[in-house]
This record gives structure tokens, C-alpha cells and sequence, in this order.
């Protein structure tokens, strides 16, 4: 018997008892204030959070933060004056200058900051990947506990392409050096509703 055979039959007497799968796979959460969970986590992973009334203060505080900024586009039809860009376009290529997209979220959890969003929000899957700037609004009602929770209300087959999206890019793959912006956003910004 070669070494091959002997480590693979090791292996085969060697396997660990057959035991049932857990009929539990979720787990509750409980956060005394799920906005601020979800503003701290987002703090956290490099994100800024921001409370604002209604639209018309999200479209005043977007003009100050982001002063003199063109190439802006928006799926949101409150913000439409502020966009210079079409998202919705044939060729995702000419999103290529794309400075700063602003998108609803539909759902936000608060254990990770994570906000689904799919093809409703983005007709162009690539823009919060190639966008410069993303701003996501969502609103207080929509932030649950956990991913569990999150899952429960989410369809993942009901459109083409959906993603969770948790602060701006960023990895330390390369040397073990923070790089923001590496693969997405430089920056988001959350514009909380309530």
C-alpha cells in the first residue's frame, strides 16, 4: 500500500460520528437602540451615519457636504435636481466618472451596518463598486437586529443581482496597509430617515 493509500484509509477509519443538524440556526439579538448600534458599527468600519428629518434636509446637508462636486447620479426622484448623471445607462462603462451615487437602501441590519440593496436601487449593479462617493438613505423602520432577521425579509431570487453593503472598501491584503477605496466607495454616507 502506497503512503497515498495509507493516509486516505487513516483518514476513512478516522471520521467523526454522524451527528443531526441543529433545528435552531438563527439566534435573537436584542439592542436597546437599533439606530445607534447601527451608527456605531458603521462608525466603527469607517462609514458616517447621519439623523435628518425628512428629504429636503438630506438634499440641503448633500449640497454642503459635497460642494462643487459634479458627475453625481441618483435613483432617488426627491434628489433628481442634484444629478448631473444617468445611472441607468446600456453600457456600465460610461459610469466610469462616476464621483458621487446616491441610493435608497431598503433594509439595514444594526449587529453589522450592513444595507441589502438590489436591482431596484441600481440599474447598474457596478455603481456602488465604481462610484468615487456612495450616499444610501434608509429609513429607521427598516434596521433590524441581525442578518437572520435580515434574511427573513429579503427575497435573494426576486431580483437579478442583490448585495449587502457595510462601510466604504476597504482592505489590508497588501502589505497589511489599510486601503480605503481599493474596491469600491472612498466614503459612505448613511442618511437615516425616521
Amino acid at each position: 500500500m502506497t503512503t497515498r493509500d495509507q493516509m486516505l484509509a487513516n483518514i476513512k477509519a478516522n471520521q467523526p460520528s454522524v451527528l443531526p443538524l441543529p433545528t435552531q440556526f438563527t439566534f435573537v439579538s436584542a439592542f436597546p437602540d437599533l439606530t445607534r448600534q447601527f451608527v456605531d458599527i458603521l462608525t466603527f468600519v469607517g462609514g458616517t451615519a447621519v439623523l435628518l428629518p425628512d428629504m429636503d434636509a438630506v438634499k440641503k446637508h448633500l449640497q454642503e457636504q459635497y460642494i462643487g462636486l459634479s458627475s453625481i447620479a441618483t435613483t432617488v426622484p426627491a434628489l433628481a435636481s442634484l444629478s448631473d448623471m444617468k445611472l441607468d445607462v446600456a453600457d456600465p462603462h460610461e459610469l466610469a466618472g462616476l464621483n458621487l451615487a446616491i441610493i435608497e437602501g431598503p433594509l439595514a441590519v444594526a449587529e453589522n451596518a450592513a444595507i441589502w440593496v438590489d436591482e431596484h436601487q441600481l440599474p447598474q449593479r457596478v455603481v456602488p463598486m465604481i462610484t468615487q462617493q456612495l450616499v444610501i438613505i434608509i429609513r429607521q423602520s427598516t434596521i433590524v437586529p441581525n442578518m437572520h432577521d435580515a434574511y427573513k425579509q429579503i427575497q435573494v431570487d426576486a431580483t437579478g443581482f442583490g448585495t449587502f453593503i457595510c462601510g466604504p472598501s476597504k482592505t489590508a491584503d497588501i502589505e497589511q496597509s489599510l486601503v480605503i477605496g481599493a474596491h469600491g466607495a472612498r466614503s459612505l454616507l448613511v442618511c437615516i430617515l425616521p
